[in-house]
């Protein structure tokens, strides 16, 4: 399952980066820690200083999760750093992981790294509704906010995702390219959650 998020300025990174083991899964499910790879993305490098002014925690406290993150190779030491003030970057745009596994410790853990990104992007979006008010008006009508309830089998649903990858991809290059960008272009966090939904019963077959 990837989680979706801004690609990094600079220079280019690899477009992934694939978890499956179950203690990275754990290290990425702490919210600092996706807070920190998300800013590194679309801001970084950064050092742990500005981590703190960016996220109001410590300079330890970032210090500290950003090794960690390194540890499972979602971020890295970026060059131009002068004694203890190095600068992170992050190693990839997204983050991959397992939506199936015969392995249940894997399996478990993806689960609740799946819960604790969706927790992220209702805080996020929740935040987006909150403040739009203040955005023009032609953002305001743009913006996308519903849903659609479809009748698919796995293979369409696939598919149907691959295809919305598709659509999107040609933009991803905008983020690490600033002249690819036209004149108006800023940062949209698009979501792309779909699952089977229990709540509603199955229809009986005639």
């Amino acid at each position: 399952m990837p989680e979706i998020n801004e690609p990094p300025s600079g220079e280019q990174q690899p477009r992934s980066i694939r978890l499956t083991d179950p203690r990275a899964l754990r290290a990425y499910a702490h919210p600092l820690r996706m807070s920190l790879v998300g800013l590194l993305r679309s801001s970084g490098p950064f050092t742990a200083t500005r981590a703190a002014e960016l996220t109001g925690e410590s300079v330890a406290s970032c210090s500290y999760h950003l090794r960690i993150l390194a540890k499972y190779g979602l971020v890295e030491e970026a060059p131009g750093g002068r004694g203890r003030e190095k600068p992170w970057r992050a190693t990839a745009r997204y983050t991959e992981w397992p939506e199936y596994s015969e392995d249940a410790s894997i399996a478990e853990a993806a689960d609740a790294l799946s819960a604790a990104v969706a927790e992220r992007y209702f805080e996020r979006v929740t935040k987006a509704m909150e403040n739009r008010h203040r955005l023009p008006r032609e953002w305001q009508e743009a913006e996308q906010f519903g849903d659609s309830l479809l009748h698919l089998t796995p293979e369409e649903l696939a598919g149907l995702g691959e295809r919305i990858g598709e659509l999107l991809r040609p933009y991803e290059e905008r983020g690490s390219d600033p002249s690819l960008r036209p004149e108006g272009a800023r940062p949209v966090s698009i979501l792309r959650i779909a699952y089977l939904d229990q709540d509603i019963p199955e229809s009986e077959e005639e």
